[in-house]
């Protein structure tokens, strides 16, 4: 069987729509396109009650209630509605809030946005494996503190962060705790009362849903939390963001959030084979590759390989058929070295020559196989070229060595 490429990989930066979700779309751009706020016909209606249809399967993907549901436009918006939203709020109880250094930038940006207004944000660090300190976590709360955000798994290197006890820590010290779940859903099984969870971000594209449509779950009770909005007009979605709602995404994205729960199992069976034949097939043959993040911990769906003595952009050139990530797709167009994995304490070298690798639903093992084949194939090419891995070959200890400047 011919293997149609490129192939992809890149299932982390967003996936395809699931056929089903955009039949479920479909009439809603042309017969009923109604807007969910207009409550005097027909139009309007149909409308409120497939966004009412969508909220309810939103909200069984994670354990909510549906009145928990806040659509928005992605998971960018929600995070910041989630964390600039609690920062206005409560700010009279405190200004504190802590996070990790490997969280997205759709996190990291907004706080450092409320740092230049007077906010104090405690950044932890990670371990080599991705993983928080949870007693150093502990130990970072204080009276003033008002928000935990970190995310539930990573998006460059699939590390799990133990969302549970970390919900857990919160609520003994009565602080909130959001997560970005965004590459959570279909991948890890969420449920946001088990996890103690009060505010998490969702995007339907990144579970075979439309792209421009997401989710903030807002916890209802125990505690009631309440956000200031991030912009007005409106007073629509409980008041917490106002704007016409995009009743096609919120379609899709009701749709993408019923398959990813009943079909979970299925698809974590499926991607989980495909990463292991993977990453077998590439240890398999370069046995000196470091495969970052936890390996025991982390999604299913993603591998991200380092591969010694090879330059990173030559790779992602010499491999052109495949369509993978040399970090997070939001910030890929510089060619700085990913500082996620700078944070695991990867030197430039070895960031700079990682590949991510995030398989699907729709990818094959055969697709597996080729990629297998052409990524090896490549790299032994490349190291052919380097100076560097004949020094290695040769036993000599790189460290060792004392470069001369001429």
């Amino acid at each position: 069987m011919t293997v149609k490429t490129p192939v992809y990989m890149d299932y982390s930066a967003t996936t395809p729509c699931d056929p089903r979700v955009v039949d479920k779309m479909g009439p809603f751009f042309t017969d009923m396109f109604g807007n969910a706020a207009s409550r005097n016909h027909p139009f309007g209606w149909t409308a409120e009650s497939a966004v009412d249809d969508a909220r309810e399967e939103v909200a069984k993907l994670v354990g909510a209630h549906p009145k928990e549901i806040i659509w928005t436009s992605g998971s960018t918006e929600a995070n910041n509605l989630a964390i600039k939203g609690v920062a206005e709020m409560y700010s009279a109880k405190g200004k504190h809030m802590i996070s990790c250094i490997t969280e997205h930038k759709a996190v990291i940006d907004p706080l450092k946005h409320l740092e230049q207004d007077g906010y104090e944000i405690t950044w932890l660090e990670p371990d080599p494996k991705g993983h928080v300190d949870l007693d150093e976590l502990r130990n970072a709360i204080r009276e003033d503190t008002i928000l935990i955000s970190l995310m539930t798994a990573n998006n460059e290197i699939g590390t799990l962060h133990p969302i549970a006890e970390i919900g857990k820590i919160a609520k003994e010290k009565g602080v909130l705790f959001h997560t970005d779940a965004t590459q959570a859903p279909g991948r890890v099984k969420l449920d946001v009362i088990e996890q103690n969870v009060d505010l998490m971000s969702l995007s339907a594209h990144k579970f075979y849903g439309p792209k421009g449509v997401g989710a903030l779950y807002v916890r209802r009770k125990g505690p009631r939390v309440r956000l200031s909005p991030i912009f007005d007009g409106g007073g629509h979605e409980r008041g917490m963001r106002s704007g016409t709602l995009n009743v096609t995404g919120i379609v899709g994205m009701g749709e993408a959030a019923r398959i990813a729960r009943e079909e979970f199992d299925k698809n974590v069976a499926h991607v989980r084979h495909l990463t292991e034949r993977l990453h077998d097939k590439i240890l398999g043959r370069l046995p000196d590759s470091v495969v970052n993040g936890d390996y025991d911990s982390r999604l299913p769906s993603l591998v991200n390989i380092s591969f010694p003595y090879v330059e990173g952009e030559s790779l992602i050139m010499g491999i052109k058929e495949v369509a993978v990530s040399s970090g997070s797709a939001c910030t890929s167009a510089s060619l700085e070295p990913s500082y996620v994995l700078k944070a695991l304490g990867l030197g430039d070298e070895l960031a700079h020559s990682s590949i991510r690798f995030s398989v699907g639903r729709f990818n094959t093992e055969e697709e597996i196989d080729f990629v297998a084949e052409i990524v090896v194939t490549e790299v032994e090419r490349l190291r052919a070229m380097s100076p560097l891995w004949e020094m290695v070959q040769e036993g000599i200890d790189l460290s060792q060595v004392k470069w001369t400047a001429h």
